[in-house]
């Protein structure tokens, strides 16, 4: 019977807590389903023995019954018959049969209070295994929903980081076309002061002839005056 005390410790045991320890609570409580099928072919087999020892009991106090039954018949009739003497006899081993009956009837009755109690755990061994299944897909299909989830993290933290060197060459891009409008600026700056260097040459050439055409007017003016 030390498969009943087993029984007992496990299913008084918290799965909660054992599943709470686990690594991997799909194959810990796969582990332990297991475990519990285990145990109940262990019941199985006590049932078996027990549910024999009872109809064992069962019988031998049938036996006695029919016996006691018996003897009283055997003694009517040796009575009816005049034999005194055999009714006695009969009525004696009656006696015996039924203090045997009485034993009998006792260990009939706990063998039979054992295989109501050992049929009992079987059941609920039986629907707390069905109950277990049933938790055991619920808990799988936890595990799965993490394992997504933490896949998900794991792509979202890809992104945060794709993200961040996004704005990295946001960054780099912005400081390439301040670059570039700097270095606009200073062509454009160029450029303008190689026009006015051109005009200063030109105007080099230019006041010369006018200052000269000037001259020579005022000097024909005065030679008109002097009668030169």
């Amino acid at each position: 019977m030390g498969v009943l005390k087993r029984f007992t410790d496990i299913m008084s045991a918290n799965i909660n807590a054992i599943l709470d320890k686990a690594e991997d609570p799909a194959k810990m409580i796969d582990q332990y389903l297991r475990d519990l099928e285990k145990d109940l072919g262990n019941v199985k087999a006590e049932i078996a023995s027990v549910m024999a020892e009872e109809k064992r009991a069962k019988r031998e106090l049938d036996e006695c019954d029919e016996m006691i039954t018996k003897l009283s018949n055997y003694a009517e009739k040796a009575l009816l018959s005049g034999n005194e003497a055999d009714a006695r006899t009969f009525l004696e081993k009656k006696g015996e049969y039924t203090n045997k009956k009485a034993t009998l009837l006792q260990a009939y009755e706990m063998a039979k209070s054992n295989a109501e109690k050992m049929q009992a755990m079987h059941d609920k061994l039986v629907n707390d295994i069905a109950s277990l299944n049933t938790r055991r897909d619920q808990i799988k299909a936890k595990v799965a929903m993490a394992k997504a989830q933490e896949k998900i993290n794991k792509i979202g933290s890809s992104m945060n980081s794709a993200s961040a060197n996004l704005s990295a060459f946001d960054k780099m891009e912005a400081k390439a076309n301040k670059m570039l409008d700097e270095a606009s600026a200073m062509a454009e700056l160029n450029q303008g002061r190689e026009e006015a260097s051109v005009e200063d040459l030109m105007a080099k050439y230019d006041t010369p002839s006018s200052q000269n055409g000037q001259v020579e007017e005022e000097l024909e003016k005065l030679k008109e005056k002097l009668g030169l």
